[in-house]
């Protein structure tokens, strides 16, 4: 079931996305050849601490068999698209591409966020690659006003990655968010076949989340169950917002 936010839990969830964006953005200020993503991890649970939050993803599970999600922070290099934990921790280097992903629960409510960053000097195949990635989330945030429907956003990531010959990963999408880390409705970034038509209303909170490959969009599970990366171990990138729908358009709620 899709839900609709009252005004009293928007205001809170644009307070949580500030200091989401904040905590993102002082992350990517750290990020630079020969940190560790252990150290990146330290940080965002003391920025997270401090603003009297709490980490979303730390022990999240999907089912009780499921091994329980380690870290705070989702720390995805190269071709790890999603889900690597930051600990234990890997030594960034020059050239490589990183991409977090974090979220909170800030007065009991949900927010998401994630941006893919270069280590460095990186190469032209790679700075492209971010370039479209976040161009496809502006896009896509575009599509979102009452009226409109999820497929409206899954067409115009699709078509914009695949004008830019990059593959768009199916296996996993964006979704709505607020009172938990993952709600109805899925948003794919593709057209699904029979894609279940959902219209877009003020009051949905929705976390929209273009993840493109410079390869195939087919996905493997490393070993420790949780990163999610490239089969063909090509390159990724991935940009998150969580935004609002407003009565004409939509608001971004992850932001400073």
């Amino acid at each position: 079931m899709v839900t609709i936010k009252t005004q009293e839990e928007i205001k809170k969830l644009k307070e949580g996305g500030k200091i989401l964006a904040t905590i993102l953005d002082d992350l990517i200020k750290n990020v630079k050849a020969g940190v560790s993503t252990k150290d990146l991890e330290k940080l965002a649970v003391l920025k997270i601490k401090q603003a009297k939050a709490i980490p979303s993803f730390l022990n999240y599970r999907n089912n009780k068999e499921e091994t329980p999600f380690p870290t705070a922070l989702c720390s995805s290099i190269n071709s790890e698209i999603v889900h690597a934990p930051s600990v234990p921790g890997r030594i960034l280097k020059n050239g490589d591409l990183i991409g977090l992903d974090l979220g909170i629960i800030y007065q009991g409510l949900y927010t998401d966020m994630a941006r893919t960053v270069g280590v460095g000097k990186i190469t032209p195949q790679a700075k492209k690659l971010i370039k479209v990635t976040k161009k496809c989330l502006e896009l896509a945030q575009d599509q979102v006003k009452p009226g409109n429907h999820i497929s409206d956003i899954s067409r115009v990531v699709q078509e914009y990655a695949q004008k830019n010959n990059f593959g768009v990963v199916r296996s996993l999408v964006g979704h709505g968010v607020g009172y938990k880390v993952h709600e109805s409705p899925r948003i794919p970034n593709y057209i699904e076949k029979n894609q279940e038509i959902i219209e877009i209303k003020e009051g949905m909170v929705l976390a929209i989340e273009p993840m493109l490959t410079v390869g195939s969009h087919l996905l493997v599970t490393a070993d420790d169950d949780w990163t999610q990366m490239t089969k063909d171990g090509s390159l990724t990138a991935h940009f998150e917002n969580t935004v609002v729908v407003t009565k004409t358009g939509y608001e971004t709620i992850t932001k400073k």
